[in-house]
């Protein structure tokens, strides 16, 4: 699944910029880009860019100020009873995707990395961005590392970087999602995350 806006309510790029003083700027690209007006990548280096200077030590003020979607744990920990191996995915960055998801007892995880040097971040990403192409790879990889089917997969996200992931997954889920992303999707849900758990592939 994805993690900013779904796992999680924030955008963690929104909450590193309201700290750089752009919080506005970037707001306005992430909105158009979720809605598939502009290009992932693009307009992730954009956003970035304006992050640069900040101290290292923001990830953990970010982290501290992050809030789970209602219903997240209570998925999480059905999926785990369930056998059900659960990753994360993001667009986002994994500064903060892999204490959350060591916290929730997940263990694959995939997102951006900030480059960092002499204590504060340049505004660059390091390393390849994960794109919805690089979503939809991961979501493959994992599947195939593990002996499943991509037809026995669940993808969820919110954005138009989720759609290649949606696609490419046995059963794509829309949640709290933009209407390109909801059209798209075998099924839209709203409020809670657990709320996944009533769909066809779960409720069987």
């Amino acid at each position: 699944m994805d993690v900013d806006s779904t796992l999680i309510t924030a955008e963690v790029i929104e909450l590193l910029a309201a700290r750089a003083g752009s919080l506005a700027e970037v707001a306005d690209v992430t909105e158009r880009a979720m809605r598939g007006e502009l290009d992932f990548t693009t307009s992730l280096r954009a956003r970035v860019a304006t992050l640069a200077g900040l101290p290292e030590s923001v990830f953990a003020e970010v982290l501290a100020e992050v809030e789970l979607t209602p219903g997240a744990e209570d998925l999480i920990a059905a999926l785990g009873q369930r056998g059900c191996a659960v990753g994360l995915v993001s667009g986002g960055f994994i500064e903060v995707v892999a204490p959350l998801a060591e916290r929730l007892g997940i263990t694959r995880t995939r997102a951006n990395a900030l480059e960092v040097a002499r204590g504060h971040l340049t505004g660059r990403v390091a390393g390849e961005v994960v794109d919805r192409a690089v979503k939809a790879r991961t979501l493959r990889d994992w599947a195939e590392a593990d002996g499943i089917d991509l037809a026995d997969t669940v993808a969820i996200g919110d954005g138009a970087n989720d759609l290649d992931m949606l696609a490419t997954a046995g059963f794509g889920v829309a949640f709290n999602a933009k209407p390109v992303v909801a059209a798209q999707a075998d099924a839209s849900v709203d409020g809670r995350l657990d709320a996944v758990l009533d769909l066809p592939p779960f409720a069987a």
